[in-house]
């Protein structure tokens, strides 16, 4: 890590907005101003891909793993653009505050983003649009003939489309291209209107000293584009059926274990073509952010995989993966102190050996820091390292005041009072966890903004194995006031991480 520093981890769609979800317009910028008020210098967010409601909303399950999400595109933005006008925009759906309601947010936004695309028609002028598609034709021409595809098929798995569709026949490709022309432009006009918006985002973050720290799921899902296109990098059956999928063996907290069920790599395949596919994926990413979290790292250096006919994660193995060799060729492409690696959980010495080679930093929760001998506890404060990212929770985990006030058990309680050398109540534990995470010794501290407003449960962003109601949160305008801002820039300055 470069520096020591801070920031706030806030998803672009739990940013305000009178549409439905967060977006790339104003609310996005008036955050960027409120992060340069607090003295922050890290703004992190969830992957950016397009969400799925068969995947319910995640933006870990997505249909490519470089796309953008469209609904996320400010319509206000563009209105001043003149791409809509302010009547293109009613009627505007009376949606529930605090939270996205994500089938009516896609609702309205298709039928207005495709008036937009109307006026860019009769508008004529395609010249940037034009050298978007050019550039980006690598994976764009696919994805939205992928889509396109889909939409055909009523929404049927890539696999159950025709098979000279499924198995990407010249012939059928050809005439799908032709076909489905209008459809295809429809769909990659959407995505350049969102690149030029999170552009020019980012381009306000990091002139104002802001860094954008992304965040890439290791796994794809299958019914995506990216397995459709190249499924010779996975473990597949004849038929294009996953062999084998994702998971994490029986633990402490599941004697099942984990079934991801997205498909898993081979790793031999991808070694063959030089690991084109995932340093292209990478390159695609470090476009997008100053720093990038790699989720489950874990799996660079050996996965469990599960037969994709089983019901649990009970029955599958370890399968060793080429990490240190496809890092060894990734980062003399792009630069390794940009990369943070997603360490939490049961880390073998094979994953350090790759951490500790890159000087990749791994993270630091302090919800799990004071449970067990603190001593060798190493999400305890004092056993920080430098090289680290520490937070007070993930968007996995609860907020900070419901994990005291729900999951904190008393020992635990006992052990974080004896430590700060004070009382602490629910009403107190977000702050007393921020003080703790600035103070790390760890050269980046990330707090969610949850903890910051000292929210409760209920606003938590994910709780994993839960089906439904996550990814939802949304920041009620005005919350961020300057009396908590000068509260951050108090202890960024205090800490040495202004």
């Amino acid at each position: 890590m470069r520096k020591r520093e801070s920031g706030l981890l806030l998803h672009i769609t739990s940013l305000p907005s009178p549409h439905g979800i967060g977006d790339l317009g104003a609310e996005a910028y008036r955050f960027v101003d409120f992060l340069v008020e607090a003295r922050q210098s890290v703004w992190q967010v969830l992957p950016l891909n397009p969400t799925d409601p068969v995947a319910f909303n995640s933006p870990y399950g997505s249909n490519s793993s470089l796309a953008g999400n469209p609904l996320v595109i400010s319509l206000d933005a563009l209105v001043e653009d003149g791409l809509l006008e302010p009547h293109d925009l009613e009627p505007v759906p009376d949606f529930p505050s605090g939270r996205v309601d994500y089938q009516a947010v896609t609702e309205y936004k298709g039928r207005v983003l495709d008036r937009a695309y109307e006026r860019f028609k009769e508008r004529g002028d395609r010249r940037e649009f034009d050298a978007f598609s050019n550039i980006n034709s690598h994976w764009l021409e696919d994805y939205a003939l992928f889509i396109a595809l889909k939409t055909e098929a009523g929404g049927a798995v890539w696999n159950e489309w025709s098979p000279e569709l499924r198995d990407r026949d010249d012939d059928a490709l050809s005439g799908a291209h032709a076909r489905l022309a209008a459809a295809k432009e429809r769909h990659k006009f959407f995505q350049f209107l969102f690149f030029r918006q999170w552009h020019a985002l980012k381009r306000r973050c990091n002139d104002r000293g802001v860094d954008i720290f992304g965040d890439v799921p290791i796994y794809v899902s299958y019914d995506s584009v990216d397995v459709w296109t190249s499924p010779h990098i996975f473990k597949l059956k004849a038929d294009k059926s996953p062999a084998f999928v994702s998971g994490v063996p029986p633990d402490y907290f599941s004697a099942t274990g984990q079934l991801w069920g997205s498909p898993v790599y081979d790793w031999d395949a991808l070694r063959e073509q030089d690991f084109a596919w995932w340093v292209r994926r990478m390159e695609h990413n470090f476009s997008l952010f100053n720093l990038m979290r790699i989720d489950h790292f874990r799996g660079f250096a050996a996965y469990w995989e599960v037969p994709a006919n089983h019901k649990t994660a009970v029955h599958g193995r370890w399968v060793p993966v080429p990490g240190m060799e496809f890092f060894e060729l990734l980062t003399a492409r792009i630069p390794a102190d940009g990369i943070v690696a997603e360490d939490l959980g049961l880390i073998t010495d094979d994953v350090r050996a790759i951490m500790d080679r890159f000087g990749f930093p791994g993270m630091k929760v302090l919800q799990f820091g004071f449970s067990g001998g603190l001593d060798e506890n190493p999400y305890a404060p004092h056993n920080h390292p430098e090289n680290a990212v520490v937070y007070t929770g993930t968007h996995d985990n609860n907020t900070t005041r419901g994990w005291y006030e729900g999951e904190a058990g008393r020992d635990e309680k006992r052990a974080l009072a004896e430590y700060v050398g004070r009382e602490v109540t629910a009403e107190t534990a977000s702050g007393v966890l921020i003080e703790l995470a600035m103070r790390s010794a760890a050269r980046t501290a990330v707090i969610p903004v949850q903890d910051v407003l000292n929210l409760p449960a209920e606003f938590r962003m994910n709780l994993p194995g839960r089906a439904e109601g996550n990814w939802e949160w949304r920041l009620e305008p005005g919350a961020l006031t300057g009396e908590v801002a000068a509260g951050l820039r108090r202890i960024a300055e205090e800490t040495g991480r202004a």
